[in-house]
């Protein structure tokens, strides 16, 4: 059972507000409801999250309805010589459906706007009309299937009182991703996530008088687009990254904590947009003396099965810790560079050096 792969279109959730089918697949066969869901209203969460980086720089935005409690920021990071990052939150009360979060992940758009920020996710067709590059079509990424995810951004005195702007594109072909379902041990509580790796990034973002510029030839974005029901406090692992290695596009999708993974787990590679997927994959992160995690000191990778054998070593830490009381929030989401090896299906041997991506621990009781 472990990895079970689904393909049959159906309902997410049966009659009693449960996954009707736990497992992973490669595009989203599982239809979500809300009115399908047993839960109360206020422990509903729904998140559209984007990360895109530059050669050394990232932009990460996210809107979200997390029930009793809306969260919607954005984060600029700069990897280079002088790491430096930046991440401005808006709050909202019992959002609870208001934001209107699609179904899907293909259809829709997402749309928050206030006073200060403004940030729009919206969809349109990869026909080919767009400003592409030769890497590109040569790589058979531009079909009629496809879409391209357009990310704007107005953030009113984002950081000493400067905004942040951004139009940036992902352009997502007819390709593999990652999409997992499983329960968690609490009725009624469950995980309905899609990780889509491998979406070539064009565009720029703005701060300071300083114009960040994406380009589709090496540059990517992810999406994590997640909908469902938590348990109260939870700690998870996650790392994700994007490269073109020797010509072709890869990435990986590694995490743990989410749920009973009994039926499936999220680690997976995508090569040339074909996903390969892997069993358990483990995060050694260092401790210092008093036997706390020493986030910047270099970490490991290792996988049950061998295809996944990596070194990290960090660049910046985007740590943010919060404590309401009954909201509390401990992230700390790494940046650096890995290498190692990745091994495909086949047994195809992938060398990955120095790929910058991240990897984080978070917990959280919401």
């Amino acid at each position: 059972m472990r990895n079970h792969e689904v393909i049959a279109e159906q309902k997410l959730l049966d009659v009693y507000g449960e996954i009707a089918e736990p497992g992973w697949a490669r595009k989203q066969v599982w239809q979500y409801d809300r009115s399908d869901i047993k839960a109360p209203k206020f422990r509903i969460k729904e998140w559209d999250y984007y990360l895109i980086v530059g050669d050394d720089f990232a932009v990460a935005t996210t809107i979200s309805d997390d029930g009793y409690v809306g969260l919607q920021s954005v984060s600029l990071l700069e990897l280079g010589d002088e790491p430096w990052e930046h991440t401005e939150t808006v709050l909202n009360v019992f959002p609870m459906g208001k934001l209107h979060m699609p179904s899907n992940s293909s259809e829709g758009d997402v749309v928050y706007a206030d006073k200060r920020l403004h940030m729009s996710y919206k969809l349109r067709p990869l026909g080919g009309q767009e400003t592409v590059t030769e890497a590109v079509i040569a790589n058979n990424e531009m079909n009629a299937s496809g879409l391209i995810r357009h990310i704007s951004c107005h953030f009113e005195n984002f950081c000493d009182g400067k905004p942040f702007d951004c139009e940036i594109d992902l352009a997502q072909p007819d390709m593999d991703t990652m999409v997992i379902a499983t329960p968690w041990d609490e009725r009624h509580a469950f995980y309905y996530n899609q990780k889509i790796n491998c979406m070539r990034a064009s565009g720029w973002a703005m701060y300071d008088g300083k114009r960040y510029e994406f380009n589709p030839d090496r540059n990517y974005g992810t999406l994590d687009w997640g909908r469902g029901v938590w348990t109260y406090d939870n700690t998870w692992k996650w790392g994700s990254g994007n490269a073109t290695v020797d010509g072709h596009s890869f990435g990986f999708n590694i995490g743990y904590g989410f749920g009973n993974t009994s039926a499936a787990s999220e680690n997976i590679l995508f090569y040339d947009g074909v996903a390969h997927k892997l069993d358990d994959v483990t995060f050694n992160i260092p401790t210092d003396e008093n036997g706390n995690d020493d986030y910047m000191s270099p970490w490991t990778f290792t996988s049950s099965d061998g295809r996944f054998e990596m070194e990290f070593t960090p660049i910046l830490d985007r740590a943010a810790c919060m404590d309401f009381k009954f909201i509390v929030s401990d992230q700390h989401q790494v940046f650096g560079r890995m290498s190692g090896k990745a091994v495909l299906d086949d047994g195809r041997v992938i060398n990955v050096e120095d790929m910058l991506m991240f990897a984080e621990k978070v917990h959280n009781k919401y």
